[in-house]
């Protein structure tokens, strides 16, 4: 790998982001975390940004602070997530709602943003979506659908950025066991 690579993860507070931080440290790459509270990881190669992806001016903001750091990224994970389970009747809208904009609204935020960052024919674009994206599952229509849409913002921004050489790749685990379980 090149000195200096850099890779923007959002949702590293715990979980899935953590762990792919973790990782991309022991790989060399200055890893910029995003979260909502901060994350625990102490290395001098991470920087940490408190950043609430559901807002756009927090993402500007965010932008700027990684302008200070690089002028480029090479590998822009977008792992943010939420999910709650019940059956579609006892899903409030404000938890509707909430799904889709931590789950949709801010990785396009992410992507809206991210684009004086582009490295033409080098960044790559990691969407962590779920199997729920491609079949509905019971008691988990709010998540399922923000994957849905997730996916399909995926496949027409990799349209969009084709002739840029932007590389995507979007992967749909089934369940992990992670704190969103346990919440």
């Amino acid at each position: 790998m090149d000195e200096n690579q850099f890779a923007l993860i959002t949702g590293t507070s715990s979980g899935l982001g953590f762990e792919m931080a973790q990782f991309l440290l022991e790989e060399g790459y200055t890893v910029i975390g995003l979260s909502r509270r901060g994350t625990s990881i102490d290395h001098e190669s991470f920087i940490d940004i408190v950043c609430d992806i559901r807002d756009e001016a927090s993402v500007e903001e965010m932008y700027e602070l990684v302008s200070g750091h690089t002028s480029t990224l090479d590998l822009l994970i977008l792992n943010a997530g939420i999910f709650e389970m019940s059956p579609l009747v006892e899903t409030s809208t404000k938890e509707f709602n909430d799904q889709l904009s931590t789950n949709v609204v801010g990785a396009f935020h992410i992507l809206k943003h991210a684009n004086d960052f582009l490295i033409e024919n080098q960044t790559h674009v990691i969407t962590i979506s779920s199997i729920a994206a491609k079949k509905g599952f019971a008691n988990i229509s709010a998540y399922s659908a923000s994957k849905f849409a997730l996916n399909g913002m995926i496949e027409a921004v990799k349209e969009e950025w084709q002739d840029l050489g932007i590389r995507f790749t979007t992967l749909m685990p089934g369940a992990i066991y992670t704190p969103l379980w346990e919440e």
